[in-house]
């Protein structure tokens, strides 16, 4: 739907008279009962099984709020209902909306609560006639559901859009090189494989063994290979072998070291066999690959920013729904504008695709490293609490710090990056992530450059 159908047909059942009583009326009872309107709207949805996912965050609690009471008061300004700027505010909310994964019903059943609620607190008033309230109500209708569905058109919009992204960035992952990734996640399981046996040869304690989905090529397959083969048989098979030798292998070889048992090496080749049958399902997975039009930043080679909000979005609901740590670095290369004005933009070029290239190589195969903008990149850990991320920046800080950069000229060139760390706190916006990180950015550019700044939350 449209703005312009969805305005065609507004006030269909009121007239200008019924708008003017509805306006003096409702003005008197949303004035004077807008802060317990808020109160009784979030205090249903924080108990909604659905809605609490969304709202318990202090920020958006406290936000949000605000935002309603707002919300609320403008409506009383009916010669504003049909411009411009009313219809961009419910379009913006709805995009917010879809931006944070609301579902639209809940956006929907939260309109309808709103009207039960003045329509309560109207029916109760002893000194208002009939005909005013319902004038009232009918104009109270008719401005939620038009708000409503402006908000609806805007979240359809945007959650199309994001679908696009999504899909998008899947056909990119498997438009990459698919021979070399392939090999590096045989690589990385062997490895795994081999560590394993090796601490079983050498009488290390069973039960500090690292789980397979916690591995290099665990992470991979969770927050990669999920994205490049979404809907896989043979990915789902992958998975639940790793999950058997996780819950069921590992303890029994566990359990046969503990108590002396001939039966380890029995469970051992259970181990070697999982593996090996891991190591086949891969490689038809792969091998269904077909390769598809790249989505890299074309100078860096890094993820395109495009793909920011499908990664970030999937990443953060993983987080939610598994209480999973996430964080975020926001880095910067340190007077790099001085760089492009004494060398010129070739060679400013070079150091751009060097400082990817650093990134790219110190970075795991699970996370994820955008060219965010200009000198700017983006690096989303995956499974990273704030103290590992701010390890990560810092040893990528000290990386550059004694990295020498090679201009087109074969001038050596020493440049350094800041860094702002951001993790996670529970935000369903991942706006407000992003923003994090780059408001700890900004204060280590302040600080003097060269240096890791974290992003502290404000208290509640």
């Amino acid at each position: 739907m449209t703005v312009l159908d969805t305005k065609l047909r507004f006030w269909r059942m009121t007239t200008a008279e019924d708008r003017t009583t509805a306006t003096r009326i409702l003005t008197s009872v949303i004035t004077a009962n807008v802060d317990k309107l808020v109160s009784v709207f979030y205090g249903t949805f924080l108990k909604h099984q659905e809605g609490s996912m969304f709202l318990n965050h202090s920020v958006v609690h406290g936000r949000l709020s605000l935002s309603l009471r707002n919300w609320l008061l403008n409506l009383l300004n009916l010669d504003e209902v049909e411009t411009d700027a009313f219809q961009q505010a419910q379009l913006q909310i709805g995009a917010v909306h879809a931006r944070i994964g609301l579902p639209v019903h809940l956006m929907l059943e939260g309109g309808s609560l709103l009207k039960v609620e003045i329509a309560k607190i109207l029916s109760s008033l002893p000194d208002v006639d009939a005909s005013d309230k319902m004038a009232a109500l009918t104009v109270l209708d008719e401005v939620i559901d038009y708000s409503m569905r402006l908000m609806s058109a805007s979240y359809v919009s945007d959650t199309r859009n994001r679908a696009h992204e999504d899909e998008a960035f899947r056909l990119f992952a498997l438009g990459q090189d698919i021979t070399t990734e392939r090999e590096s996640q045989r690589a990385a399981l062997m490895e795994w494989c081999q560590s394993v046996l090796f601490d079983l040869a050498t009488g290390r304690d069973v039960a500090a063994l690292e789980p397979l989905a916690q591995s290099p090529f665990g992470l991979w397959l969770r927050h990669r290979a999920v994205l490049m083969f979404r809907r896989s048989n043979i990915l789902q098979s992958i998975q639940a072998i790793m999950e058997r030798v996780d819950e069921e292998i590992l303890p029994a070889i566990e359990h046969a070291k503990r108590t002396g048992s001939a039966e380890t090496v029995k469970y051992i080749g259970h181990l070697q066999g999982a593996i090996d049958e891991i190591k086949y399902l891969l490689s038809d997975l792969f091998q269904s690959a077909t390769e598809l039009e790249s989505g890299r930043d074309p100078l860096t080679r890094v993820l395109n920013r495009k793909f920011l909000p499908s990664v970030l979005g999937r990443e953060i609901t993983l987080a939610k729904k598994n209480g999973l740590p996430l964080s975020l670095l926001m880095l910067d290369v340190d007077h790099f504008k001085a760089v492009n004005d004494r060398y010129g933009h070739t060679a400013g070029d070079a150091v751009l695709r060097q400082v990817a290239e650093g990134l790219m190589d110190l970075a795991r195969a699970s996370d994820f490293v955008f060219r965010y903008g200009g000198e700017e990149f983006l690096i989303v850990l995956v499974e990273t609490d704030a103290p590992e991320a701010f390890q990560v920046a810092e040893r990528l800080r000290r990386h550059f710090e004694i990295r020498r950069i090679t201009l087109p000229d074969e001038t050596d060139l020493k440049v350094t990056i800041s860094a702002g760390v951001a993790t996670y706190e529970g935000h369903p916006d991942y706006e407000y992530f992003i923003n994090a990180a780059d408001a700890a950015l900004l204060r280590a550019k302040q600080s003097g450059r060269n240096c890791v700044v974290e992003h502290v939350a404000r208290a509640a």
